[in-house]
């Protein structure tokens, strides 16, 4: 495509900030006048790599746990996340949500971009995660979300039961780490200009029509000074 304006969005399943931000660029680029001519890349990143769910998990009190905070802290973020939520047009349900690591889910996102669905299954994810209270570690969900999207029985199959694309996960994560990703969303346009967290919808039109107006992109990234956006990172959302 002529003149196409890619932008890369690093995400993880885990971060309600992350949907939050999906339906915030959506909103940008519905009143952008050369929307037909963007591409979206959906990159891998984890929160937390390494946790592992019990079945006793309650989010407040994990939350509160990890950052270090008191459980009232953990509940007025939700309630908060919950509002910015439902202002984007969501419905998020922290008291059905199952906490779960996301690589699998992630590993199936790759599968999803190889077949041009990444975009979809982003969006069946996090409303599995955030709205619909399933474990999207669980194979038969994962495999569920997989076929609703399009994808197909035998290519899921192949990849959820062995460790395929496991590397393009942790290549997006590394890939993240080098430009100096510290929470997500965190979004790069035409690898000229990042923006970081989920920024309000006009921040994200101007700094659509400010790449494209400008054109010829340059090699170095550069953070625009958006102010503080909502996103979320190892030491917690805000």
């Amino acid at each position: 495509m002529e003149n196409t304006l890619k932008i890369q969005i690093w995400s993880d399943i885990m971060c309600p900030y992350c949907y939050i931000g999906k339906r915030r660029i959506e909103g940008a680029l519905a009143e952008f006048n050369h929307k037909d001519q963007v591409e979206i890349e959906w990159k891998s990143f984890q929160l937390d790599s390494n946790f592992v769910a019990s079945d006793d998990d309650n989010m407040a009190e994990h939350l509160a746990e990890k950052y270090r905070k008191d459980v009232n802290w953990a509940q007025e973020m939700m309630d908060s996340m919950t509002q910015n939520a439902k202002n984007a047009g969501l419905d998020f349900h922290f008291d059905k949500a199952i906490m779960a690591n996301s690589f699998n889910a992630h590993r199936l996102l790759h599968l999803a971009k190889k077949n041009n669905l990444s975009n979809d299954m982003e969006e069946l994810l996090f409303k599995a995660y955030l709205t619909d209270g399933k474990n999207v570690n669980d194979t038969a969900t994962l495999k569920a979300l997989g076929l609703e999207v399009g994808l197909k029985t035998d290519e899921i199959d192949a990849v959820l039961e062995s460790d395929a694309y496991a590397k393009e996960v942790h290549a997006d994560i590394e890939m993240a780490q080098k430009i100096g990703v510290q929470g997500v969303p965190f979004f790069v346009f035409d690898n000229k200009y990042a923006v970081s967290g989920a920024q309000h919808v006009e921040t994200f039109v101007k700094t659509l029509e400010k790449v494209w107006e400008e054109g010829d992109f340059g090699p170095k990234l550069t953070v625009l000074n958006t102010g503080e956006g909502d996103s979320c990172g190892i030491d917690g959302c805000n």
